[in-house]
């Protein structure tokens, strides 16, 4: 069909009339534009001041060709603070298309000698104004956040600040507080055809730094890599602030593309470091080293929600792990975590542990394929119905060759070393030529079952986890807000002594739960040999160690012995051993606190047929200390008694307790100081021996605080 050519001599007249009034509006654009460059300077400088109380000077500011503007001499000092900006000589360009449709594009960056100076003394710095909150009109409308909208809108901000072309030199910025400095000075950054080249000095000639690779903002790519000359990238600044050792000798980033679909925002990259070293008191006692580790991520950033796609791929060295990672901001915030590899060379798995991380199986050899499985999912609204599975799998698994541990050492005799703060308390032979050692079958079942019910009632059956304990621990942790309590078997108590310190590192747990994990599908040793190498070494109060030790001491029995009272209170004191003697009372009965753990635990082995079922508290009353050490235990003095009724507190829950969320009923017992009580006269400390005796209690209830292990 042809078009009449009237219409079309109507168009050309209409595009003709719209490019001449763009052409007027631009001369008069172009004619005014030193105006209109003053105004925004002064909006911008005054909107500086009102904001942030920003002292903004310009020297002098001029066009230098069509788009391209030349600023001299400016200066940021934040009112009653250290000047926090400047900059003798800096040029920028902007794109003038984008400019049509509001969205300010840099074509051009050229900046000559400038420095930031950054300040903090005590609690005021020169930058606080950063996080200051704007002041909000209250009749505005809250909108609701979207998250996928505000990444977008950030990257793409970041991206129309990377100019086509950049040179910059001599820029220097300081920081500085009470205790540190920091200096980083550029000599030299450009960008050239996408190239990007730079050049920074660390605290003067300490270390240089480089920054190499190609950007593409239009694309939406950019490919950086970072090293130092001839040496690895050093952050000491972190060490020195937070204790955090961290080095490496390259470090990468790549973004690979971005795509936006409906309200999903997906970011393709990869990031990768080489020989990163990582040391803090938190994480390892030794440098964790990590030859080489990446990771090819698809990130994905809904309007209520950020994940790492299942398709990511975690390197390290030789093995490949796959994450999936999710945090649910609204409507109620949810945490899910799942991480899962293929079928994997065992020998290849030990072979790319980070040096350092699991010191007592360096030199392992074993055979066979592992597989791991992990699900984790929770809700913050709905903590008890967290979901928690961990599987590593085997085919084949077997030990070929021990490395610096031999894991079968317990099943011969062998010296154990307890150590306290640090430093070794004694050697203590764990076999029979210990004349302390008890083989299991001359243990009392009273004090056994009483230990396996309150401490791992499943430890015959389990492989050395139980996935429940671990899925309690996580629920109680959140509702706490804090680390309560952990999720350890016999099995992993077990292996704590023995192969590890007691140190309480992210490193030690992992390898304690790896070597537990040896053990067990290994089958390197019973399950009864595992309990009798348990009950003979674990701590039982200051200084007492192993089952033999432990009756002699509170009882002057042997374990054999035992009837079904002192085999509760033993097993009550196994989480917190140090505070043993401070359950009882100064006549030698336990304190009335403890009835309701006694009920509890008696019930529970009398409802799985190890003992009969006993309405008197299962031989709570019975129980009585050796009489040689009451006289050590404080007796409360009616004298100096505020009231006329003294609360003991609570005690603190047992692991068991935890699990099946119960308190025991009884917990507080309330004492008349007035009611005379029959006391023996060698259990009466006199008020110098009292006030001493106390002072050991606090001393040994910190030593209790300190010592808790997970």
């Amino acid at each position: 069909m042809q078009i009449p050519r009237k219409y079309i001599k109507i168009a050309l007249i209409t595009l003709t009339s719209l490019l001449v009034i763009i052409i007027i509006a631009g001369s008069i654009a172009y004619a005014k534009r030193e105006a209109i460059l003053r105004a925004a300077i002064q909006k911008g400088i005054t909107k500086a001041k009102r904001d942030y109380d920003l002292e903004v000077k310009i020297g002098s500011a001029n066009f230098a060709g069509l788009s391209t503007v030349n600023f001299k001499n400016i200066t940021v000092v934040p009112e009653g603070r250290d000047s926090l900006a400047n900059i003798q000589n800096f040029k920028v360009g902007v794109k003038l298309f984008p400019l049509l449709f509001g969205d300010i594009k840099l074509s051009e960056i050229i900046l000559n000698k400038g420095q930031i100076n950054l300040v903090k003394r005590d609690s005021i710095s020169n930058y606080d104004f950063i996080f200051r909150k704007k002041n909000v009109d209250s009749t505005e409308t809250k909108s609701e956040l979207n998250l996928s909208k505000l990444a977008n809108s950030l990257i793409n901000q970041l991206l129309y600040k990377i100019p086509d072309e950049m040179d910059i030199r001599d820029f220097e910025v300081k920081f500085r507080d009470d205790t540190s400095a920091l200096n980083f000075y550029t000599t030299s950054a450009t960008i050239d055809g996408g190239d990007v080249e730079s050049t920074i000095k660390v605290n003067g000639n300490e270390s240089t730094w480089h920054v190499q690779g190609t950007v593409d903002p239009a694309d939406q790519q950019l490919d950086l890599m970072m090293f130092a000359d001839n040496k690895k990238v050093e952050l000491p600044f972190l060490e020195k602030k937070f204790g955090l050792k961290l080095s490496f000798d390259t470090a990468s980033t790549e973004m690979k593309g971005i795509q936006k679909s409906g309200d999903e925002l997906e970011i393709n990259g990869s990031w990768g470091v080489k020989n990163l070293l990582v040391n803090h008191v938190r994480i390892s006692a030794n440098n964790i080293i990590v030859p080489n580790a990446s990771l090819d991520a698809v990130m994905v950033i809904g309007k209520n929600f950020v994940s790492i796609d299942s398709t990511s791929t975690i390197h390290v060295k030789d093995i490949s792990i796959h994450p999936f990672i999710k945090y649910t901001l609204s409507p109620t915030k949810i945490y899910e975590l799942k991480v899962h590899t293929d079928e994997m060379d065992a020998q290849q798995v030990i072979n790319s542990f980070p040096q350092g991380l699991f010191e007592s199986l360096e030199g392992l050899q074993v055979k066979g394929k592992v597989k791991y499985d992990l699900d984790f999912y929770l809700d913050s609204k709905m903590p008890d119905s967290v979901i928690f599975n961990s599987e590593l799998k085997n085919v084949d698994f077997k030990v070929v060759r021990w490395g610096k541990a031999n894991l079968q050492k317990i099943n011969k005799t062998f010296v154990y070393t307890p150590f306290e703060y640090g430093k070794p308390m004694r050697n203590i032979v764990v076999g029979p030529e210990n004349p302390d050692y008890v083989p299991i079958d001359q243990i009392s079942p009273n004090l056994k079952n009483a230990l396996l019910t309150a401490e791992d009632p499943s430890f015959y059956s389990h492989n050395g986890f139980v996935a429940e304990s671990f899925r309690k621990s996580i629920i109680t942790n959140f509702k706490e807000k804090a680390f309560k309590r952990g999720g350890s078997t016999i099995s992993m108590q077990l292996v704590k002594n023995v192969y590890l310190s007691r140190q309480k590192t992210m490193a030690r747990k992992a390898e304690e739960m790896l070597i537990v994990w040896i053990i067990e599908n290994g089958n390197l040793s019973s399950k009864q040999r595992m309990f009798e190498i348990y009950l003979n070494l674990i701590e039982w109060g200051r200084n007492v160690y192993g089952i033999g030790e432990a009756a002699r001491y509170y009882f002057g029995k042997h374990p054999s012995q035992l009837d079904i009272g002192e085999g509760i209170f033993l097993a009550s004191i196994v989480p917190r051993p140090k505070g043993g003697l401070y359950r009882f009372d100064g006549d030698g009965s336990l304190r009335q606190s403890l009835r309701g753990y006694f009920r509890l635990i008696g019930g529970l082995m009398a409802r799985r047929g190890l003992t009969a079922r006993d309405s008197s508290a299962y031989g709570f009353y019975s129980v009585r200390l050796r009489e040689g050490l009451r006289s050590g235990i404080p007796m409360v003095d009616s004298l100096t008694a505020d009231s006329l009724m003294v609360v003991e507190p609570e005690e603190e829950l047992t692991i068991l307790e935890k699990i099946i969320g119960k308190r025991r009923p009884d917990t507080v017992a309330v004492k008349d100081v007035n009611k005379p009580k029959p006391v023996s006269k060698d259990t009466v400390a006199a008020p110098a021996d009292t006030r001493k005796t106390r002072r050991e209690q606090r001393r040994e209830q910190r030593d209790v605080k300190k010592n808790e292990d997970d």
